[in-house]
């Protein structure tokens, strides 16, 4: 939800002067000292390490809990933590009515489907598949800005692009991927899974009049809590099946993803400019991508290497506004 801000900010075209203007003071980065940015660069590591290897976390996990109910529920339970870190904190959780809209919308779009979508397309995509599709999204937001803010694409957005499709092809047209059955629909919720991030970015003014742990609580309910009803409703996973290791995962993808990582994310962010920090989380699916080579077997060759590559240098691209 802080990377939205971020790409949001990137495809904004505004002066310096009026983007200021409609962010609150708490939300612009200052100077930071060496000591504090060295901080950042460790908050930015444990946010990378520990979105990285909940990718093949969540492989292992799909083996005994359908993906709904798993993601529904460690979300759910992280945002009855977030509600209860808010309260220590002082920070409200009141909402007022006027942003109850848009905070409904960012919960469907950067939580529901952004986590949602993602998570049931592991089913039938690799991690490696499905990481770089759903980190595809400034690519996305770059584009989708054009007919929905009528801000055309740069060069160097459009040259993201082109290499993003071009290392997607690589992966996906390379290696026996076939465009029907099962493993299209994954692609296609990966890609939705993006599409929405984006889409929030763009359509959607930042929720800058919640603090940070207040609102990512709220998010956190408001998109897991349905997740959950209907993965009991329609999953209806047996839990008594579940091996300690399932439960070991749950507990990590509760605790580290989204509660840890959230937590060192936006300490990064009051350290580190925000495109740098931004930067950085590119290590997220080059850490999921290696690490499920160990844990599930999954290949790692010239293929994954350069479709690596091409995708993340072409949303690096996207991530680096222009001068």
């Amino acid at each position: 939800m802080a990377l939205a801000a971020h790409i949001r900010s990137l495809i904004d075209t505004r002066p310096a002067a009026a983007r200021a203007a409609s962010d609150t003071p708490a939300a612009v980065p200052s100077a930071a000292h060496p000591p504090t940015r060295t901080l950042g660069f460790l908050c930015l590591l444990v946010t990378s390490l520990g979105w990285g290897l909940n990718w093949p976390a969540m492989k292992v996990l799909l083996r005994e809990l359908p993906p709904l109910f798993a993601r529904g529920a460690a979300g759910s339970v992280a945002g009855l933590v977030c509600v209860l870190a808010a309260l220590v904190l002082g920070q409200t959780l009141v909402v007022p009515r006027a942003l109850v809209g848009r905070l409904v919308a960012a919960s469907a779009l950067n939580v529901f489907a952004w986590m949602g979508f993602a998570t049931v397309a592991m089913r039938w995509l690799s991690v490696s598949q499905c990481a770089l599709l759903v980190y595809t999204m400034p690519v996305w937001a770059t584009l989708l800005a054009w007919p929905i803010r009528g801000e055309q694409p740069t060069l160097r957005a459009t040259a993201g692009l082109v290499l993003c499709m071009g290392g997607l092809w690589y992966l996906f047209g390379s290696g026996g991927f076939h465009l029907g059955g099962d493993q299209l629909f994954g692609a296609a919720l990966a890609l939705g899974s993006a599409l929405g991030f984006a889409l929030s970015t763009v359509a959607l003014r930042p929720l800058v009049e919640l603090r940070p742990v207040a609102s990512l609580a709220w998010q956190l309910s408001l998109g897991c809590i349905p997740m959950l009803v209907l993965g009991l409703t329609i999953e209806r996973p047996a839990l008594a099946e579940v091996s300690a290791t399932g439960w070991a995962l749950m507990l990590y993808m509760t605790a580290v993803p989204m509660g840890l990582c959230y937590l060192s994310w936006f300490a990064a962010l009051r350290r580190l400019p925000p495109t740098t920090a931004s930067l950085a989380t590119l290590l997220t699916p080059v850490i999921g991508v290696v690490a499920a080579a160990f844990v599930v077997g999954e290949p790692l060759g010239l293929r994954e290497v350069a479709a690596l590559g091409l995708t993340l240098g072409g949303v690096a691209l996207a991530l680096r506004k222009t001068a």
